[in-house]
């Protein structure tokens, strides 16, 4: 409810998605599938470091107190993996809707992209949620985030950009099962070691 009411946050990062695209549109029109697919990701990843990183690096030592007062360390980093994938899922698709709009829509998949765009906005969110976690606890948030963020997320971000540029192909290409299932598995990983690691967090 306390991330609900907290709305500024939501409409300044579909500002921010808006006018970034906005800019591209401007520069390249429709730019061609490869760079248009490279380009989305990283919107994406933009997206997330604005709107999930800050998931814990907004939150006060007198709020972190209460939390700790009423829930348990697994409740508290399920709850905000949770909405911080609820989030992000609503983020990927105003992405998408926005790219289709402005910079023109060369999937030919629809349904398979969909499930791809937001398997990906999951991923995203589940690493920077867990990243931003330890990153607060570290006193040393912006720097953190960048030292440890970036190079975790950049395997992700390429299989992602691999995974979804079979999409737009008019024969769907082998593989593409199984480096989905590689990404959910990288996915499920993550929360495996959010729901191990951050009870040590949370007594600190």
């Amino acid at each position: 409810m306390l991330e609900i009411r907290q709305q500024y946050t939501f409409f300044g990062v579909l500002l921010y998605v808006a006018s970034t695209i906005f800019v591209l549109y401007l520069a390249m029109n429709e730019p061609e599938t490869e760079v248009w697919n490279g380009l989305f990701w990283m919107i994406q990843l933009f997206i997330c470091v604005n709107a999930v990183a800050k998931s814990f690096l907004a939150e006060g030592r007198g709020r972190m107190l209460y939390f700790y007062t009423i829930a348990g360390a697994r409740d508290f980093i399920l709850a905000k993996l949770l909405f911080n994938a609820v989030l992000m899922a609503v983020m990927s698709l105003a992405n998408w809707l926005l790219f289709s709009t402005l910079l023109g829509n060369p999937v030919i998949h629809w349904l398979p992209f969909l499930g791809i765009n937001l398997l990906g906005g999951l991923s995203l969110s589940l690493v920077f949620t867990f990243l931003s976690a330890i990153a607060a606890r570290a006193q040393q948030n912006a720097a953190m985030m960048a030292i440890m963020g970036f190079p975790v997320i950049i395997p992700q971000l390429m299989l992602l950009i691999r995974i979804s540029s079979i999409v737009f192909s008019d024969v769907i290409q082998a593989g593409l099962t199984g480096a989905v299932l590689l990404l959910a598995g990288l996915d499920l990983l993550v929360v495996a070691l959010a729901v191990v690691l951050f009870p040590f967090l949370w007594k600190d």
